[in-house]
């Protein structure tokens, strides 16, 4: 066995105990969740123990995180590297590489349409304005949302989204296909 792998199998004890406590859980009760003895689970967070697969792949979803998050092993180029698509008017990055649920793109509008053109689509999408000014079509509503300001429709509503100034306006764009909404999760009080 390698330094390496050596290293990694020895931090993985006191990792499982930190996402334990970062998640104000017992040992009873992840071993309720993912059927492991309490015994067992203490001596892995201790180190006395060596984990096998099955149990890592256990422990990692009942945290509800990777498997490279639990083992820590060393992982490749961070970066995402995504290939723009270019539209008239728009460049769309994307800022997502799995498939299926929320996809998030990064949006740089650069026209100005004198009438939108509304269109309906399933889906859920939310919007952060970066930089500059958007206009935003809802039905008869027209909105012009500016740095900091948010909005979040279901697409099945008539909508059009575009430059307000006709200066570029960059957006951050979370889009649901099949109508999930971005959901965020509150911080655990520290008593």
């Amino acid at each position: 066995m390698t330094s390496e792998v050596a290293d990694v199998l020895e931090a993985i004890g006191p990792r499982l105990r930190a996402l334990r406590r970062q998640r104000e859980t017992t040992l009873t009760a992840v071993a309720e969740a993912t059927g492991i003895s309490v015994s067992t689970l203490s001596r892995l967070e201790s180190g006395q123990r060596r984990p096998t697969l099955e149990l890592l792949l256990a422990l990692a979803g009942a945290y509800g995180v990777a498997l490279d998050d639990v083992v820590g092993a060393p992982t490749g180029d961070p970066r995402v590297h995504m290939r723009p698509v270019s539209r008239p008017g728009m460049t769309l990055i994307p800022l997502t590489r799995r498939p299926g649920g929320v996809q998030a793109y990064k949006l740089i509008i650069s026209r100005r349409e004198a009438s939108p053109r509304l269109r309906i689509h399933d889906g859920y999408e939310w919007l952060y304005v970066l930089d500059g000014e958007l206009r935003l079509v809802l039905g008869e509503q027209d909105f012009v949302l500016k740095p900091g300001e948010a909005a979040e429709f279901d697409t099945r509503r008539p909508h059009w989204f575009g430059s307000a100034s006709g200066a570029a306006v960059e957006v951050l764009s979370l889009f649901g296909p099949q109508g999930e909404r971005a959901h965020l999760r509150p911080l655990p009080r520290s008593g």
